[in-house]
């Protein structure tokens, strides 16, 4: 059988068999086990019925709130270094698709030959050459096919990342923010209460010259006084490093936003009423849940890889080129040179090592699905420690708010008793105190519900669909670094 038969029938052979031998285990998406319901009793402000999170910081109803998230998410240095983490993903599965073709190199050569003094023939002349040579690997046990299968959910757990960075960003950037306010309303809250015992110590004063009061009665109020004054530098400063955190999150510089949050605004309210939907919608929705999932496959396929180097692989070769002594004899037909055959390799012995590498894949596969399992656990408990501490807190507000009610309603008695001359003005400013706190501590209530809100919703995966552009789509641009998404 001449090599023209042996070559023609490899090319058979290969068309016939290359598609439809792929070693290694085929991946089917793992089952995520996830009960129908949330284990935790919702409160009235948490709904079942699936909505879409993707702008739920607009549910605020704050603009700056709006408008510091979908500034972050052009801007921030983090999610930049995981759109790059994208391109260079992008850019390895093409790199991999490249081996399912031929390659197709060009090649010169111009020499001076001249042959050893012990050979029987001397030679002693030029030489030139000029040509194209070609090879293609024939996929026959699908080697070829398993990385280019593990390189795409490489690169589909690199955009997973990019939507997880977002989902924690646009979460950062608005606890920071409710901590910013939070401080300003505390802020105002101090600086009322600095004025109200200012006034009161200088009636206790002037009680306390007339003999009408004891010093122990003067002490505890200028101690008072001062405790809250000394409150007011720690509340500023915490207000300043929030900002700067807030700042970070944009690439801005420290002071950059002392302009734009000057003004006090308050926190801002969550919406009354969130839609939590059932944990299976969590869990397709949650980005570290489907990156996890999506690095399984990819392990899985490398499984393949490692498996395919027990089998041999298989080769086309040809060249094509012109050889000859003198450069002008190059374009003569007599010094055209062509070859075409097949080429075999196989491993014979290895010491073991092909094997090694296929149970060092199988374990990362393992190892892939156990960090699947794990992204499911927390996302679970995520949502159910979120809502958890969201129903608490919504119940300590109520109850700050008839201790309010109560506070407010024995400072007006005092002051109607003083008004009668029944009492003096210190029960009046006691009383004002007392509301001043529990209204101090429905403020900083007020802002832990903000910011578990914040929280469940990060819980939920929810942010990432309108800030991220769908990579999936086929029209999809790159990810354009430095640049608005």
């Amino acid at each position: 059988m001449t090599t023209r038969l042996w070559t023609a029938l490899f090319c058979a052979t290969a068309f016939l068999l290359g598609p439809g031998c792929t070693v290694g285990p085929d991946y089917a998406p793992p089952t995520a086990d996830a009960s129908a319901d949330w284990n935790t009793e919702l409160p009235s402000t948490l709904r079942r019925d699936p909505a879409t999170l993707g702008e739920w910081w607009t549910t605020f109803g704050d603009p700056k709130l709006t408008e510091l998230v979908q500034r972050a998410a052009q801007d921030n240095l983090a999610l930049r270094q995981a759109a790059l983490r994208i391109k260079e993903a992008r850019a390895q599965r093409k790199a991999a698709s490249s081996g399912q073709f031929p390659t197709l190199s060009a090649r010169g050569l111009a020499a001076q030959v001249k042959s050893s003094d012990a050979l029987p023939i001397e030679i002693d002349d030029d030489f030139y050459a000029v040509g194209f040579d070609a090879a293609w690997e024939i996929d026959l046990f699908g080697r070829i096919r398993r990385l280019v299968e593990a390189a795409d959910a490489s690169a589909g757990a690199t955009e997973e990342e990019y939507r997880d960075v977002l989902v924690t960003l646009a979460a950062e950037v608005a606890l920071s923010y409710v901590e910013v306010r939070s401080f300003q309303d505390q802020l105002t809250t101090f600086e009322s209460r600095r004025q109200t015992e200012e006034e009161s110590l200088r009636l206790i004063q002037s009680a306390f010259e007339a003999g009408q009061i004891s010093r122990l009665t003067l002490e505890q109020a200028s101690t008072s006084l001062d405790l809250t004054r000394s409150r007011i530098p720690a509340l500023r400063a915490g207000a300043e490093q929030a900002k700067n955190r807030l700042a970070a999150l944009l690439a801005l510089p420290p002071e950059a936003l002392d302009e734009a949050l000057a003004e006090r605004t308050g926190v801002p309210a969550p919406p009354a009423t969130i839609a939590i939907g059932i944990p299976a919608e969590t869990l397709r929705r949650r980005p570290d849940v489907r990156q996890a999932e999506r690095a399984l496959a990819a392990q899985t396929a490398m499984v393949g890889v490692a498996t395919a180097d027990l089998y041999p692989r298989f080769r086309l070769l040809g060249s094509i080129g012109l050889d000859a002594l003198d450069p002008g004899d190059l374009l003569s037909g007599s010094s055209s040179v062509f070859g075409i055959g097949p080429s075999m390799q196989w491993n014979v012995f290895d010491a073991g090592r092909v094997r090694s590498n296929i149970t060092i894949q199988s374990v990362r596969q393992e190892q892939a699905l156990l960090a699947y399992e794990q992204a499911v656990l927390r996302a679970l408990h995520d949502v159910e420690g979120a809502v958890e501490a969201l129903a608490e807190e919504q119940i300590r507000r109520d109850a700050l708010k008839r201790a309010a009610a109560s506070s407010a309603s024995a400072m007006a008695i005092a002051e109607d008793r003083f008004k009668m001359g029944e009492s003096d003005y210190l029960r009046v400013l006691d009383s004002r105190l007392a509301l001043l706190s529990v209204q101090d501590e429905i403020t900083r209530s007020d802002a832990r519900i903000a910011s578990y809100t914040i929280r469940l919703y990060k819980a939920l995966g929810g942010g990432w669909s309108s800030l991220a552009p769908d990579s999936r789509s086929a029209d999809a641009q790159p990810l354009r670094v430095g640049e608005d998404l």
